[in-house]
């Protein structure tokens, strides 16, 4: 049974924070528990991401190599085995573009597509993308079907 006289807060509900910079009463006055001198110790004070003391930090020492090309172009690969399960199920029957790969959630609209030649493509289909690797244009043209290029 409770009574006011043994009430509790709950367990964990109630933190004794200490009050710093409140006066030398407090016992934490003066410094304010920053310590004596130092950057840490001042007003403003923000260390940089990866700073390691003044050692030389993990992105200097480790060797930049390469190059980046600014204007590559890069292209969503499809396999014909994807569209040949595509066709399977009924999702896809004789034309293959831009919209409906958007539609079944393969591409998003602003990619670039490029049907790539792993697998085996049966169906006669009429596709329209941005590239085509070799093999799958063959494979396409040979089941009977058109590979546009826009």
């Amino acid at each position: 049974m409770s009574s006011l006289h043994n009430l509790t807060p709950a367990e964990g509900s109630v933190k004794k924070d200490k009050r710093i910079a409140r006066g030398e009463g407090s016992g934490h006055g003066g410094t304010a528990t920053r310590g004596h001198k130092g950057a840490k110790s001042r007003s403003g004070y923000s260390r940089k991401v990866g700073f390691e003391g003044g050692q030389m930090p993990l992105q200097r020492r480790v060797p930049k190599f390469g190059f980046t090309n600014i204007n590559r172009k890069e292209y969503q690969g499809i396999n014909l085995e994807k569209l040949q399960a595509l066709v399977d199920s009924g999702k896809i029957t004789d034309t293959v573009n831009q919209d409906i790969l958007v539609a079944l959630g393969l591409v998003s609209k602003n990619d670039l597509v490029k049907i790539l030649g792993t697998g085996e493509l049966k169906a006669k289909l009429t596709i329209t993308v941005h590239k085509f690797t070799a093999t799958a244009k063959a494979a396409i043209e040979a089941a009977g079907g058109q590979a546009v290029t826009l």
